[in-house]
């Protein structure tokens, strides 16, 4: 097989952990870890199956370290690692999955496992970042599937946003320059009219492969060369202008540029005076106050100005079976309509 279960210590720690790791490969590399908040130091540990069916670790003394959470009334149950990494409970005589753990995901999405959200139930599936390298515990980072449509991927620190990807457009990040555009892409997005989503990683080739949250909040696929892990995907995060809200309302920010923030054309700084200092977050405002009911006729008329390379903005709205034009006009006619973008892949 390609993954192996067992118990391992990260770097000079003394706490043990139950973890998933690809067979084989040096350094270890940790794909899920069941007790990332609850680390056992007793030698004696073990893994078992209780009476009530549920998969629970017991530390030297007999007490619980972590389970599964649920007990399973069934005719005894039993745990399987499967060969795409996941970690299965079934019940023994019929089979039937009662639990798994790529329906609790940590940091990593392997091929075959996604993240997701539904809304009538509430369940989600995030990916929560390690505390550092060497610290499996939950770190600051958490990235989830919005529930937009079309969703998008949202990256959270505490409860401060912290970036996003912009719309997925078919096959594709709006917001992720060089991404990969062919059918060949290794990601499925899915969205229905119930109010559910998911976000999957698909294996394209026969090369180990995996998805992370890494501590420091960068989503990086990593691919297996036969020698080492090769990053082939990750947002641009290294520039702060991927940092969400770095240049506040209106503003964009401009790669290389100094100072790195500028207003759009047609609207100037909401303060001079902060904007000087390189305090952006503010933002900017109209140079002259919108006449919306005035564009028809009169001394001013309302028009677009054309800006490339930036992302939708957050809160975008999908209209859909309208093509470029009507787009154009729809916004025009609508006074709460800030700006349009017609995507190819989606539409407007």
């Amino acid at each position: 097989g390609v993954y192996e279960l067992g118990f391992f210590s990260p770097d000079n720690s003394q706490n043990l952990y139950v973890g998933i790791w690809f067979k084989g490969i040096t350094p270890r590399t940790v794909v899920w870890v069941a007790n990332r908040e609850t680390p056992v130091t007793d030698s004696t540990a073990n893994l078992t199956i209780s009476s009530n069916g549920s998969l629970v670790l017991l530390d030297g003394k007999r007490d619980v370290g972590w389970s599964t959470g649920e007990s399973f009334a069934s005719n005894g149950s039993r745990a399987e690692l499967s060969d795409t990494g996941d970690l299965i409970v079934t019940e023994e005589v019929s089979g039937r999955p009662l639990w798994q753990s790529f329906e609790h995901l940590g940091d990593t999405l392997l091929p075959y496992s996604s993240a997701m959200y539904n809304l009538a139930t509430g369940e989600k599936r995030v990916l929560t970042s390690w505390k550092s390298y060497t610290d499996p515990s939950p770190g600051d980072f958490v990235a989830q599937i919005t529930p937009q449509v079309p969703s998008q991927v949202f990256t959270t620190r505490g409860s401060m946003p912290y970036y996003r990807t912009g719309p997925w457009a078919k096959i594709r990040f709006t917001g992720i320059p060089g991404m990969d555009e062919t059918l060949t892409s290794p990601f499925s997005f899915q969205q229905d009219a119930n109010g559910s989503g998911s976000f999957s990683y698909i294996r394209r080739n026969f090369k180990l492969s995996r998805l992370v949250l890494t501590s420091e909040g960068s989503l990086k696929r990593f691919q297996y060369s036969g020698t080492d892990w090769d990053v082939t995907s990750e947002p641009p995060l290294a520039n702060s202008c991927d940092f969400y809200g770095v240049c506040g309302p209106f503003g964009v920010c401009v790669m290389l540029a100094s100072p790195e923030c500028k207003c759009f054309k047609g609207f100037v700084p909401k303060s001079i005076e902060e904007w000087k200092r390189g305090n952006w977050t503010d933002g900017c405002v109209r140079r002259t106050e919108l006449d919306c009911q005035g564009n028809a006729s009169g001394k001013y008329v309302n028009i677009f100005h054309p800006v490339a390379n930036i992302k939708p903005p957050d809160f975008y709205e999908f209209v859909t079976s309208v093509d470029a034009e009507g787009c154009y006009r729809s916004c025009l006619r609508n006074c709460s309509c800030l700006a349009f973008a017609y995507i190819r892949g989606i539409g407007a």
